[in-house]
Protein backbone atom coordinates (compact mmCIF):
# COMPACT_ATOMS: atom_id res chain seq x y z
CA UNK A 1 0.00 0.00 0.00
CA UNK A 2 1.53 3.44 -0.59
CA UNK A 3 2.47 6.37 1.62
CA UNK A 4 -0.44 8.79 2.24
CA UNK A 5 1.71 11.34 1.30
CA UNK A 6 2.66 9.61 -2.31
CA UNK A 7 -0.89 8.97 -2.99
CA UNK A 8 -1.69 13.01 -2.54
CA UNK A 9 1.53 13.49 -4.83
CA UNK A 10 0.50 10.89 -7.75
CA UNK A 11 -3.40 12.66 -7.43
CA UNK A 12 -1.56 16.30 -7.51
CA UNK A 13 0.81 15.25 -10.30
CA UNK A 14 -2.82 13.91 -12.11
CA UNK A 15 -4.64 16.90 -11.29
CA UNK A 16 -1.51 18.61 -13.42
CA UNK A 17 -1.82 16.05 -16.63
CA UNK A 18 -5.40 16.39 -16.62
CA UNK A 19 -4.72 20.41 -16.74
CA UNK A 20 -1.74 19.80 -19.11
CA UNK A 21 -4.13 17.47 -21.28
CA UNK A 22 -6.84 19.81 -21.67
CA UNK A 23 -4.69 23.15 -23.04
CA UNK A 24 -2.88 20.74 -25.22
CA UNK A 25 -5.63 19.13 -26.74
CA UNK A 26 -7.41 22.30 -26.96
CA UNK A 27 -5.07 23.51 -29.54
CA UNK A 28 -4.82 20.59 -31.31
CA UNK A 29 -7.41 17.78 -31.03
CA UNK A 30 -6.80 14.26 -29.80
CA UNK A 31 -5.37 13.46 -32.97
CA UNK A 32 -2.80 15.97 -33.70
CA UNK A 33 -1.61 16.01 -29.71
CA UNK A 34 1.65 13.69 -28.59
CA UNK A 35 0.86 12.44 -25.13
CA UNK A 36 4.76 13.69 -25.29
CA UNK A 37 3.32 17.49 -25.64
CA UNK A 38 1.38 16.81 -22.79
CA UNK A 39 4.37 15.68 -20.71
CA UNK A 40 6.20 18.34 -21.59
CA UNK A 41 3.81 20.94 -20.37
CA UNK A 42 2.88 18.85 -16.87
CA UNK A 43 6.81 19.20 -16.24
CA UNK A 44 7.32 15.15 -16.16
CA UNK A 45 8.18 11.97 -18.32
CA UNK A 46 6.31 10.67 -21.18
CA UNK A 47 6.22 7.23 -19.23
CA UNK A 48 5.06 8.84 -16.14
CA UNK A 49 1.80 9.79 -18.32
CA UNK A 50 1.28 6.88 -19.00
CA UNK A 51 1.61 5.72 -15.66
CA UNK A 52 -1.44 7.41 -14.75
CA UNK A 53 -3.03 6.39 -17.47
CA UNK A 54 -3.48 3.47 -19.48
CA UNK A 55 -3.51 5.02 -22.97
CA UNK A 56 -3.98 8.36 -25.20
CA UNK A 57 -7.67 7.58 -24.86
CA UNK A 58 -7.99 7.21 -21.34
CA UNK A 59 -6.03 10.45 -20.81
CA UNK A 60 -8.30 12.21 -23.13
CA UNK A 61 -11.47 10.56 -21.45
CA UNK A 62 -10.07 11.55 -18.11
CA UNK A 63 -9.92 15.56 -19.44
CA UNK A 64 -13.05 14.79 -20.17
CA UNK A 65 -14.66 13.67 -16.85
CA UNK A 66 -12.39 16.66 -15.25
CA UNK A 67 -13.82 19.55 -17.69
CA UNK A 68 -17.32 18.06 -16.84
CA UNK A 69 -16.02 19.00 -12.95
CA UNK A 70 -15.58 22.29 -14.06
CA UNK A 71 -18.39 22.47 -15.08
CA UNK A 72 -20.43 21.17 -12.54
CA UNK A 73 -18.31 22.83 -10.01
CA UNK A 74 -18.71 26.54 -11.78
CA UNK A 75 -23.00 25.94 -12.31
CA UNK A 76 -23.68 24.35 -9.02
CA UNK A 77 -21.59 27.34 -7.36
CA UNK A 78 -23.47 30.42 -9.37
CA UNK A 79 -26.49 28.40 -8.30
CA UNK A 80 -25.91 28.83 -4.59
CA UNK A 81 -25.10 32.14 -4.55
CA UNK A 82 -29.07 33.09 -5.32
CA UNK A 83 -30.80 33.38 -2.34
CA UNK A 84 -34.28 32.08 -1.84
CA UNK A 85 -36.37 32.19 -3.19
CA UNK A 86 -34.77 30.74 -6.29
CA UNK A 87 -36.38 31.72 -9.27
CA UNK A 88 -35.77 29.91 -12.47
CA UNK A 89 -35.30 33.19 -14.25
CA UNK A 90 -32.52 34.19 -12.04
CA UNK A 91 -31.15 30.85 -11.71
CA UNK A 92 -30.54 31.00 -15.19
CA UNK A 93 -29.14 33.74 -15.41
CA UNK A 94 -26.19 32.78 -12.86
CA UNK A 95 -25.02 29.71 -14.86
CA UNK A 96 -25.22 31.28 -17.67
CA UNK A 97 -23.31 33.71 -16.32
CA UNK A 98 -20.96 31.18 -14.62
CA UNK A 99 -20.55 29.25 -18.12
CA UNK A 100 -19.18 32.71 -20.00
CA UNK A 101 -17.09 32.59 -17.28
CA UNK A 102 -15.72 29.33 -17.36
CA UNK A 103 -15.64 29.68 -21.34
CA UNK A 104 -13.04 32.18 -20.91
CA UNK A 105 -10.58 30.19 -21.27
CA UNK A 106 -10.47 29.50 -24.47
CA UNK A 107 -8.65 26.07 -23.63
CA UNK A 108 -11.88 24.89 -21.70
CA UNK A 109 -14.43 26.14 -24.80
CA UNK A 110 -11.79 25.06 -27.14
CA UNK A 111 -11.46 21.09 -25.12
CA UNK A 112 -14.82 20.77 -25.05
CA UNK A 113 -15.20 21.05 -29.06
CA UNK A 114 -12.23 19.21 -29.47
CA UNK A 115 -13.91 16.28 -27.36
CA UNK A 116 -17.01 16.51 -29.51
CA UNK A 117 -15.04 16.07 -32.43
CA UNK A 118 -13.09 13.08 -31.33
CA UNK A 119 -16.09 10.58 -30.09
CA UNK A 120 -15.35 8.39 -32.98
CA UNK A 121 -13.12 6.68 -29.71
CA UNK A 122 -15.22 4.49 -28.09
CA UNK A 123 -13.95 5.79 -24.59
CA UNK A 124 -13.88 9.31 -25.45
CA UNK A 125 -17.91 8.98 -26.92
CA UNK A 126 -18.32 7.53 -23.96
CA UNK A 127 -16.87 9.70 -21.63
CA UNK A 128 -18.62 12.73 -23.99
CA UNK A 129 -21.77 11.45 -23.23
CA UNK A 130 -21.31 10.84 -19.29
CA UNK A 131 -20.33 14.52 -19.39
CA UNK A 132 -23.40 15.10 -21.19
CA UNK A 133 -25.49 13.29 -18.90
CA UNK A 134 -24.23 15.26 -16.11
CA UNK A 135 -24.55 18.62 -17.08
CA UNK A 136 -27.71 17.80 -18.43
CA UNK A 137 -29.11 16.10 -15.10
CA UNK A 138 -27.48 19.00 -13.18
CA UNK A 139 -29.07 21.93 -15.05
CA UNK A 140 -32.62 20.16 -15.28
CA UNK A 141 -31.84 19.85 -11.27
CA UNK A 142 -31.27 23.54 -10.98
CA UNK A 143 -33.78 24.64 -13.85
CA UNK A 144 -36.56 22.65 -11.22
CA UNK A 145 -36.92 19.99 -14.35
CA UNK A 146 -37.99 22.52 -17.13
CA UNK A 147 -37.38 20.90 -20.14
CA UNK A 148 -37.51 23.52 -22.45
CA UNK A 149 -35.60 25.82 -20.09
CA UNK A 150 -32.65 22.79 -20.50
CA UNK A 151 -32.96 23.13 -23.70
CA UNK A 152 -32.26 27.05 -24.33
CA UNK A 153 -29.29 26.66 -21.37
CA UNK A 154 -27.83 24.55 -24.22
CA UNK A 155 -28.74 25.93 -26.87
CA UNK A 156 -27.66 29.26 -25.89
CA UNK A 157 -24.30 27.72 -24.65
CA UNK A 158 -23.89 26.47 -28.19
CA UNK A 159 -24.02 29.72 -29.63
CA UNK A 160 -21.72 31.37 -27.08
CA UNK A 161 -19.19 28.80 -28.04
CA UNK A 162 -19.52 29.50 -31.43
CA UNK A 163 -19.53 33.44 -30.92
CA UNK A 164 -16.52 33.46 -28.48
CA UNK A 165 -14.33 31.02 -30.72
CA UNK A 166 -15.07 33.34 -33.92
CA UNK A 167 -14.57 36.40 -32.06
CA UNK A 168 -17.98 37.53 -33.03
CA UNK A 169 -17.90 40.82 -30.38
CA UNK A 170 -15.05 42.14 -32.80
CA UNK A 171 -16.72 41.34 -35.96
CA UNK A 172 -19.12 44.54 -36.92
CA UNK A 173 -21.11 42.61 -39.57
CA UNK A 174 -24.73 42.17 -39.65
CA UNK A 175 -24.71 38.51 -39.33
CA UNK A 176 -21.72 38.53 -36.49
CA UNK A 177 -23.91 41.04 -34.56
CA UNK A 178 -27.06 38.93 -35.16
CA UNK A 179 -25.32 35.66 -33.68
CA UNK A 180 -23.30 37.53 -30.91
CA UNK A 181 -26.31 40.44 -29.70
CA UNK A 182 -24.18 43.10 -30.22
CA UNK A 183 -25.83 46.03 -31.53
CA UNK A 184 -24.29 48.38 -34.58
CA UNK A 185 -21.13 50.17 -33.83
Amino acid sequence: MPATGSRVRSDQRRQVVLDAAVACFARKGYYGTATSEIAVRAGISQPYVYRLFASKEALFAGAVLHVSELLSDALTGAAEEIGPPREAEAVMRAIQSAYSTLIEDRDVMRFLMQASCAADEPLVAEAVRTCYARQVELVSELLNHDDAAVRHWFGAGMLENVTLILGLSDVDEPWARTLSGQRSR
